[in-house]
């Protein structure tokens, strides 16, 4: 355990918790008062008669009593540099990553929107997303939807908050095709999980399983080696399925109302495959835990060899044993449960460093951010403004959202918002800018983006690197934009009917606000008053839905896809 700790070199000496040494003035006191009280115990004694004092004073060896106040002093003092956490010695740990993968497919077609749950099939599913994601898996989740054809809604990511506010949105109108296409869903989840060899969970949340499904899914879990939970979102009684217009039902090849309702044999068939589990739907969230424990407790880790880092080793422990020692001339006394107490206290911590030992980590954040190493500085920051700022900076703007989502404040919502945009997420940018109006409606800039912004929702060929481009560039006057635009994001060109719409060159503020939180930094991170960036932007209703529709449509033309012919549209 102690390999390598000696000699010990004196050089590199240091302690991890210096603040711990001040424990040691405590000690001092608690010896001056047993000089005091010796001397007084002397004092005293000498008033009384010779004659009398064997029969007065209590008999006992006084060279005793001493090295006991001594070995209590002693062990004290090894305490508190145990405490204080000495180390002369660096050890290598390696870096580690989650690589745990979690896909949630939900399902987007008609049929979804049967009321046999209430209010309906979808918006049940949706809480139960929702709820699930509030138990925290842990794992990296992914959202796909899918109706006649399959899309990603939300790739593999750490941050809950950004899946609950896609599905938000969500809705059978949103897709391109009628339908419901499991297999589409299952291949575009493998297609996801496949950035890593860690086996993973797709849950399924759907009202359409049928007996031919069953190769389908026992060849994906025996292909991928990855889980399957299946919450089935239908019930016994069914329902009819209304149509897009909901102003009647959709109609079977008979003309008869269409109808849905749940199929206990194709699901006690799935059930049997081994990696496929059937969970019985739940009105409260006790389904959706058993789910994410599963999952939480089947994490995998891989070594990162090159991230590892250097740590100093805490040798406190070896004070361990003379403390031991020296309690036991106290057992009889009771007070070795003092000094076990003592020793619970003492851990082995961290120190990255030799720095750590004299500078809280927010300055040594300022003194990287006087340098401009601003990725560095966000490393070095705990406070999540200055954390955000100087990832913000830097330009990792996913870091900067992690940060940012730590700050409740209005301006923290402000930069969030800013933060979700230059990472080109403008529903999740649009969300923050109104929850930093609500917060604060004398907030004018965040007023003014998420006006701005609610006009990129529908607008998935808005590229950020354009705004990023145009930072620093002020007082940009508004302009007709006659280029031909691109609607996609992928090259797609418009149509005419999209190119005569109006467009206008907007101001977007590009820089992070001001909070009073950034008071303390060095002039060169504190944000200035919002700079002016052009952007073009096209008027679109405020629906996120819309943004989702056009997504999809664009991944339709891109990808050549078609449903497979299907007997059922719902």
């Amino acid at each position: 355990m102690f390999d390598g700790l000696f000699p010990i070199d004196w050089e590199a000496f240091h302690f991890l918790r210096p603040i711990f040494l001040w424990l040691l003035v405590p000690v001092g006191v608690i010896l001056l008062i047993g000089l005091i009280s010796f001397a007084q115990e002397v004092r005293w004694k000498t008033v009384i008669a010779p004659h009398l004092r064997p029969y007065v004073i209590q008999k006992g060896n006084q060279r005793t009593k001493v090295w006991m106040s001594l070995a209590l002093l002693l062990m004290l003092s090894l305490g508190v540099v145990a405490l204080a956490g000495p180390a002369w010695k660096k050890i290598k740990l390696p870096g580690r990553i989650l690589e745990t993968p979690m896909v949630i497919l939900l399902d987007l077609s008609q049929s979804m929107m049967g009321d046999d749950l209430q209010p309906n099939r979808l918006e049940r599913a949706k809480f139960k997303i929702q709820d699930l994601l509030t138990k925290n898996p842990r794992a990296r989740v992914a959202l796909v939807g899918f109706a006649g054809t399959a899309h990603t809604i939300v790739p593999l990511s750490w941050d809950y908050k950004i899946i609950n506010s896609h599905v938000k949105g969500l809705k059978p109108s949103v897709m391109p095709f009628l339908g419901s296409d499991i297999g589409a869903a299952l291949a575009l989840a493998d297609t996801i999980m496949s950035v890593t060899d860690a086996p993973g969970t797709v849950v399924i949340l759907s009202d359409d399983f049928e007996e031919a499904q069953f190769s389908l899914f026992k060849d994906f879990t025996e292909r991928t080696n990855n889980k399957v939970e299946i919450l089935v979102m239908n019930t016994l009684g069914g329902s009819t399925i209304p149509n897009r217009w909901g102003r009647g039902t959709m109609k079977d090849k008979e003309g008869h109302p269409a109808f849905s309702s749940l199929n206990q044999p194709a699901l006690n068939m799935l059930g049997s495959l081994e990696g496929v589990t059937v969970n019985a739907l739940t009105l409260d969230d006790s389904d959706v835990e058993v789910i994410s424990k599963k999952i939480a407790a089947h994490l995998k880790f891989t070594e990162q060899p090159k991230e590892k880092k250097d740590d100093w080793r805490d040798a406190g422990l070896l004070l361990i044993f003379p403390m031991a020692l020296l309690s036991l001339l106290w057992f009889r006394k009771g007070w070795v449960i003092y000094a076990v107490l003592l020793l619970c206290f003492s851990s082995c911590g961290e120190v990255e460093s030799f720095e750590d030992l004299w500078f809280s980590k927010d300055y040594q954040g300022q003194k990287l951010s006087d340098e401009q190493a601003y990725e560095l500085a966000g490393d070095r920051y705990t406070e999540p403004m200055h954390k955000g700022v100087a990832f913000y900076k830097a330009g990792d703007f996913d870091q900067a959202v992690k940060a940012f989502n730590q700050d409740t404040t209005a301006n923290g919502a402000y930069n969030l918002g800013l933060a979700y945009f230059q990472n080109g997420d403008t529903i999740a940018a649009l969300m923050a800018f109104n929850k930093a109006v609500e917060l604060d409606p004398d907030l004018a800039s965040a007023r003014n983006n998420k006006q701005l912004i609610s006009h990129l929702v529908g607008v998935d060929h808005m590229s950020v690197g354009t705004a990023t481009e145009e930072v620093n560039k002020p007082n940009a006057k508004n302009e007709r934009n006659k280029s031909m635009e691109d609607l996609s994001g992928g090259g797609q060109e418009a149509t005419k009917k999209d190119m005569e719409k109006k467009r206008l060159e907007e101001n977007v503020a590009s820089d992070v606000h001001k909070g009073k939180e950034l008071d303390a930094l060095p002039k060169d991170i504190e944000m200035q008053k919002p700079n002016k960036t052009k952007i073009v932007m096209q008027k679109v209703d405020d629906d996120p839905s819309m943004f989702l529709q056009r997504k999809f449509e664009y991944q339709v033309k891109k990808d050549k896809l078609k449903p497979k012919g299907n007997e059922t549209k719902w």
